[in-house]
């Protein structure tokens, strides 16, 4: 009987394989076994009893160490279970007590205004790199200066602490360059002042769209509105062939006028059919600056508020730069009735775009070609995060005079969603539809509509 126990708890060791013990438990019933049949042979031969009386002795000798057997391992079994309990009672205790702690570090981090204190940081980061920007530029002006004092003398001074003073200008705002030599350096039109006042008095200036398209999909997000002349083979010109350079401001002036006027014409039509898609109208100072055109146009968009959310109007980033705080008051009137702003020709990314969603603006334009060859001169961020950083601002950035597909996929890899050029889509008449009555001359019907 001990040798039975002995062999149940060596069956009973922990570190015994399944296998293992299912051996040695067979071999525990075979002894068992084997000491019922030496039971019953020693009271046959050593007591005299019947063979009978033998078996019975020895069946009994082995159901009882049978059910010893079982009943030692079943305690065992039973209380390896509660060990098993207690520990399982232990560890949900401790997980209660983790996600109890948990709940409270979620509930911390859900009171934490984490959106107010990145808000912060960007503005702190914003301002530092526009200081390391502008102390650079100072450094180099200084350089320059070392280099050329023949020239440095002739001009008017200019201290490094000057350029660092953020008082008069926006925090990230870029220097501009000074806009009479800027004009200085732009070609003269090909078409004079005099036959550009001709054409238009004939009616033959026109206006036609060109699509902002997305990628991949390249449908039309929008469409910039362009003023064009027909001239007399039927061929049209863009407008840096008639457009004034110096002088003119009262044609500008007429040609915004018209041009926005077709805008509230083609977006109140639209409408009927829709959303009408956003139309880009190009506005300069020449219109900002003269009080009696802010004021018409500013009674067109009263009367006609209901489309004027799908007109933008397109300023060039050297002329917001520079701009007077009257001509910018002018720009507040028409963001008041419902317009957008958007500047185009941007030379650096490195701007405060808070402060441009503040005045209005929803779109800046960089030029693709230059932004594929050298993107570190617009930004730092890396190129492919750059949209999703301008978005950030609800502001749209734009690519525009894109001219081979090859570029398409550069941009397309960048990140950029909106684009524009004459490899996309070149500017078209408007759909007869839409436009108003007034119908240019000397147009062949076929270049009508081309």
């Amino acid at each position: 009987m001990r040798f039975c126990v002995a062999a149940a708890r060596c069956y009973d060791r922990p570190t015994e394989s399944f296998a293992s013990g299912q051996l040695v438990q067979s071999l525990v019933y075979l002894f068992i076994v084997l000491a019922g049949l030496g039971v019953g042979a020693a009271a046959y031969f050593g007591l005299t009893f019947s063979p009978i009386e033998s078996f019975v002795t020895a069946v009994a000798f082995v159901s009882v160490a049978v059910s010893l057997l079982e009943r030692t391992l079943r305690r065992r079994t039973e209380a390896h279970l509660q060990r098993a309990l207690e520990d399982l009672s232990r560890l949900v205790s401790s997980e209660a007590q983790a996600s109890a702690v948990f709940g409270q570090r979620l509930a911390a981090l859900d009171g934490v205004d984490a959106s107010r204190r990145l808000d912060a940081l960007e503005a702190d980061v914003s301002v530092l790199g526009t200081v390391v920007r502008q102390v650079a530029e100072a450094v180099a002006d200084l350089d320059a200066a070392r280099k050329h004092p023949a020239h440095d003398a002739a001009a008017p001074a200019m201290r490094p602490a000057d350029r660092l003073r953020p008082a008069e200008t926006s925090v990230a705002a870029p220097v501009a360059a000074d806009p009479v030599l800027f004009a200085a350096t732009e070609p003269e039109p090909i078409i004079p002042l005099e036959m550009l006042q001709q054409a238009i008095a004939d009616n033959r200036l026109v206006f036609h769209l060109q699509p902002i398209v997305t990628l991949p999909q390249r449908k039309a997000h929008g469409y910039d509105l362009v003023p064009r002349l027909v001239l007399a083979e039927g061929e049209f010109a863009d407008p840096p062939d008639f457009m004034p350079v110096r002088g003119g401001e009262a044609v500008i002036r007429r040609i915004e006028r018209l041009a926005l006027e077709e805008a509230v014409t083609i977006a109140r039509r639209a409408r009927t059919g829709g959303q009408p898609a956003p139309l880009y109208v190009p506005v300069s100072r020449a219109t900002l600056a003269d009080a009696l055109t802010v004021d018409k146009l500013t009674s067109l968009l009263e009367a006609n508020r209901a489309v004027a959310g799908a007109i933008v109007l397109t300023l060039a980033e050297a002329d917001w730069t520079v701009m007077p705080a009257g001509e910018k008051t002018a720009l507040a009137a028409f963001v008041k009735h419902g317009i957008r702003l958007a500047l185009t020709d941007v030379p650096s990314l490195r701007l405060d775009f808070a402060a441009l969603a503040g005045d209005g603006v929803r779109s800046v334009r960089v030029d693709a070609p230059a932004f594929i060859a050298a993107p570190e001169r617009f930004t730092d961020f890396h190129s492919s995060d750059v949209t999703s950083y301008v978005k950030r601002f609800e502001i749209d950035l734009v690519l525009t005079g894109v001219k081979t597909e090859e570029q398409v996929l550069l941009l397309l890899e960048a990140g950029v969603v909106l684009v524009q050029g004459l490899h996309l889509a070149a500017p078209g008449p408007v759909r007869p539809d839409l436009v108003a009555e007034r119908r240019p001359v000397d147009i062949p019907a076929h270049r009508a509509q081309a």
